[in-house]
């Protein structure tokens, strides 16, 4: 049986987290910030222990860590208008935790300032919670990404106000913590909000280097490297990428391809492709869609891909169709990133790609 190559010019990243929690206070800032993200990790890489990001009132963030973790400030690019401070800090007042009762939450630490920030959520509620499952409009507030970031949130919910004792503090000074405008399952809740199972994708991100060809058997259907499967489909002996599953331990995230993306390496001079594609994880968080263009002239081929149909979720209940409906961001912030690519076909059969993102909103 006879071997061939193909090229393969898309990642689908994964950060690993345990569980994060989002507190907004923008109707009672503070001079420097409007609401604390405090993160909890377990992860070989990034190590062991808690983040807090700090999102400012001029959009970018401050991020204080443990000295257990080791984040890269060059991911932060994707994080609203990019990072301004990192501060390794003992946080040695850290804890998080989401029980029977809901979030069990207690951080104290000094910010940038030497200011004493204290944040504690402390639920007490025995009804049981109704969570579901959503793609974050993080990346909305992105100016110049790197990556397409996709914060799929599983076990997500509100912090619900009833029963539930609060506390925001920065030098003393308490601030209020937003309210949902809505009720969800017939309870008030505030607008601070958890993930107990986030997936946390960077997808694309932009890349100078050569690309490795993987190796395939004629006519063979799927295909493993590393922590990715292939889904390949034939065309007179020629091989194109149907599906990418990128495996992770919450739940596979899927690039699929409608119509199969041709194999770059044997593509002829002066074509052009057009095509869809769906980038999916955990059924309830729903599903990105777009389309794709992929020509090859003088021995440079073109590719860009535009979230051009937005995120398309499955609501479960009335009043999440509702805020979905209203808060339009929630679908439309994907379709204002853009990725190119420009692959050169060197000699000896190496291909180099230089891509990036913009946004086109």
């Amino acid at each position: 049986m006879g071997w061939k190559h193909i090229i393969n010019p898309f990642q689908i990243n994964i950060e690993p987290m345990e569980r994060l929690l989002l507190i907004n206070f923008e109707k009672s800032p503070d001079d420097i910030y409007v609401a604390f993200e405090p993160q909890v990790f377990n992860d070989a890489i990034i190590g062991k222990g808690h983040l807090i990001i700090g999102w400012r009132r001029d959009g970018m963030v401050d991020v204080y860590h443990q000295p257990s973790l080791k984040p890269d400030p060059a991911g932060y690019d994707i994080v609203g208008k990019g990072l301004a401070n990192m501060v390794e800090d003992e946080l040695s007042e850290a804890s998080y935790e989401v029980n029977n009762f809901g979030v069990q939450a207690y951080y104290r630490f000094k910010d940038i300032n030497n200011r004493v920030v204290k944040i504690k959520i402390k639920e007490n509620n025995s009804k049981k919670r109704k969570p579901f499952g959503l793609l974050a409009p993080m990346g909305d507030a992105a100016e110049n990404p790197s990556a397409m970031p996709l914060v799929l949130l599983h076990d997500f919910y509100f912090v619900r106000k009833k029963h539930t004792e609060v506390e925001i503090s920065i030098n003393g000074k308490l601030h209020q913590p937003d309210e949902l405008p809505l009720p969800m399952d017939g309870k008030k809740m505030f607008y601070s909000r958890y993930s107990t199972k986030p997936l946390i994708v960077t997808f694309n991100r932009a890349l100078d280097t050569e690309l490795e060809p993987l190796e395939v058997k004629l006519q063979e259907q799927q295909i493993s490297s590393g922590e990715y499967d292939f889904e390949l489909e034939w065309n007179n002996n020629k091989p194109a990428i149907k599906r990418i599953i990128r495996n992770n331990k919450i739940h596979p995230v899927t690039l699929l391809f409608k119509d199969a993306f041709p194999d770059i390496r044997t593509l002829g001079n002066d074509i052009s492709f057009e095509g869809s594609f769906e980038i999916e994880g955990h059924h309830s968080t729903g599903l990105i869609g777009g389309h794709y263009t992929l020509e090859k002239k003088n021995d440079e081929i073109k590719i860009s891909m535009v979230p051009s149909s937005g995120w398309k979720p499955r609501p479960t209940k009335f009043s999440l169709l509702f805020l979905y409906t209203v808060a339009k961001i929630f679908k439309k912030w994907p379709t204002t990133y853009e990725w190119t690519a420009s692959i050169q076909d060197k000699e000896n059969g190496v291909f180099h790609m230089k891509s990036d993102w913009k946004r086109i909103k």
